[in-house]
């Protein structure tokens, strides 16, 4: 026990701080920020958690003053720099070159770079937001291959709108939702703008999506309906044709009369009873020549 009673207490001083062990900052931080997008919020939204839980929230804050020269001082202040410096290789290593360009600066601090960011993103905010509202305004389902894409845009630009002091709030939000659909929607949409109060964004997404997947559903069992129909017709004209040129024939070797042989009857191609070879045939042959007619007298009466 008098052991237990002398031992230090643990503190986060002692053990290894939470910013050495960000290897890939990319794992935790997906986004890559560029000066024309509109990711600005939700690039600044996750580096704000991931500072917190790596215990440099205060970083992006002005450096703390030092007035003192002990050493314990001097060693607070090297370690502080220290960890400044990894949490600005966070930064620069998610934001493009270009931009990285326009704020790096080499005795730039974190804080430095965080406001310098934040300043780019949130200048000329009335033309920008003018610009925006106007897009977020236009936007139709029509523009996109699906729901999902459609409402991710407006999505986007309500960030965006939000970046520069115009926020979008849930219920505008939602009213543009229903009203980009097309007529296709109509029922959906009557459906989600009768509601009181309207329905959350993501719920009326939900919702949309829900009936996206109906009708793609319906769609391909009509394909399949009509495919399956094709099929069929296509294999009972084949039979039919097959029949009537059985009919046409006779089947092999048969004549019209439906005897079987090689040849056909007296109107066909075969041989008949009265065919004489190399001769013309004549189903009517003329008769014998009659040196006496019928319509006059005979030799012997005179």
């Amino acid at each position: 026990m008098t052991g237990s009673n002398n031992a230090s207490p643990i503190t986060i001083e002692s053990k290894i701080h939470p910013a050495t062990t960000i290897t890939n900052i990319k794992t935790v931080i997906p986004i890559t920020l560029e000066i024309e997008s509109g990711q600005y919020n939700s690039w600044a939204t996750l580096f704000k958690l991931h500072y917190k839980a790596c215990l440099v929230y205060d970083h992006i804050k002005n450096k703390p003053e030092t007035t003192s020269s002990s050493t314990e001082t001097t060693k607070q202040s090297n370690d502080w720099e220290w960890l400044d410096a990894i949490v600005l290789q966070w930064i620069y290593n998610t934001i493009s070159n270009d931009l990285l360009h326009t704020i790096i600066n080499k005795t730039a601090t974190t804080y430095d770079a965080w406001v310098a960011i934040e300043n780019l993103f949130h200048d000329n905010k009335s033309a920008r937001a003018i610009h925006l509202m106007h897009k977020f305004s236009n936007t139709r389902l029509d523009g996109f291959p699906n729901v999902s894409a459609y409402c991710q845009e407006l999505k986007v630009l309500a960030d965006q709108l939000a970046n520069v002091n115009a926020p979008v709030d849930s219920d505008r939000l939602v009213l543009q939702l229903i009203a980009g659909l097309n007529e296709e929607y109509d029922g959906i949409a009557t459906i989600l703008q009768q509601q009181d109060p309207l329905p959350s964004f993501y719920t009326a997404r939900s919702k949309i999506i829900q009936v996206e997947r109906r009708k793609a559903e319906q769609a391909l069992h009509a394909s399949k309906a009509a495919g399956s129909a094709l099929t069929a017709t296509t294999q009972c004209a084949t039979s039919s044709d097959m029949n009537l040129q059985d009919d046409r024939t006779g089947g092999r070797g048969r004549g019209r009369s439906g005897r079987r042989g090689r040849g056909r009857d007296a109107y066909g191609r075969g041989r008949s009873a009265n065919y004489w070879p190399n001769q013309f045939y004549n189903p009517w042959p003329n008769p014998p020549y009659d040196p006496y007619p019928s319509f006059g007298p005979s030799p012997q009466a005179y």
